[in-house]
């Protein structure tokens, strides 16, 4: 296998066959030492983060496969922290999507004058730009148009992805008595069609997830998701 890309949390590799491998990392994004999902650094390293990274992953991606919802996920290996997937084309050099249901991190860092932290929002859907020279800019529908990084059809589409998608993951969290405060998704274009399909991965660190007012760490969430 090439070494294709080499990640902050995972390395990708083209399988020669027309997929890729992502190779999960015990690496995760924060600053200081301290964990933050929407972090565009490594913070720290977790002993077994990789591994418990692809099996929340998995069992999202799965979730999601029986909902109809288009994603890269081919299969996955839990012992080897590999997952096998279909190439993307990304928008642009990559864009990330926040989906928000609580007033928390860089949205009430930027919006506190207005709310308070924690407040209840309304699946606020957020557009930043994969660019770690400028702190992955916000920007807009039209911002997005003008770039020629997406059209305003597939913006639409891929906000309501992530509606339908963050909803998939809130419910499966609230039957272990969890609640989503955000999460972070990519999304990149497949097939012949180049229909917009989730991409990357959904795990605990790229989510904020509380049981009452306890942060749920990722491995912790992964533990409890996972057991019986």
């Amino acid at each position: 296998m090439k070494l294709v890309y080499r990640g902050k949390t995972k390395d990708v590799y083209d399988m020669g066959d027309g997929h890729y491998l992502l190779k999960f990392k015990d690496d995760v994004t924060g600053t200081d030492g301290v964990f933050d999902p929407g972090a565009n650094t490594v913070g720290l390293t977790i002993a077994g983060a990789g591994k418990s990274c692809l099996k929340l992953t998995k069992f999202f991606f799965e979730k999601l496969k029986a909902a109809g919802i288009p994603t890269h996920y081919v299969d996955a290996d839990e012992k080897e922290a590999t997952m096998t997937v279909k190439p993307a084309e990304a928008f642009g050099e990559g864009v990330e999507v926040i989906l928000r249901y609580r007033a928390v991190g860089s949205f009430y860092r930027r919006y506190g004058k207005y709310c308070k932290e924690g407040d209840p929002l309304d699946a606020y859907v957020e557009v930043t730009l994969k660019d770690d020279a400028r702190n992955d800019p916000l920007i807009t529908a039209a911002g997005l148009e003008m770039l020629g990084i997406m059209t305003r059809d597939e913006y639409q589409t891929l906000v309501d992805l992530t509606r339908k998608i963050g909803a998939i993951v809130k419910e499966e969290l609230a039957k272990k008595g969890l609640e989503l405060y955000d999460i972070k998704f990519e999304f990149g274009r497949i097939g012949e069609d180049k229909h917009i399909a989730l991409i990357d991965e959904i795990s605990g660190g790229n989510m904020r997830v509380y049981r009452g007012n306890e942060y749920i760490e990722p491995l912790q969430l992964e533990q409890i998701m996972l057991s019986q």
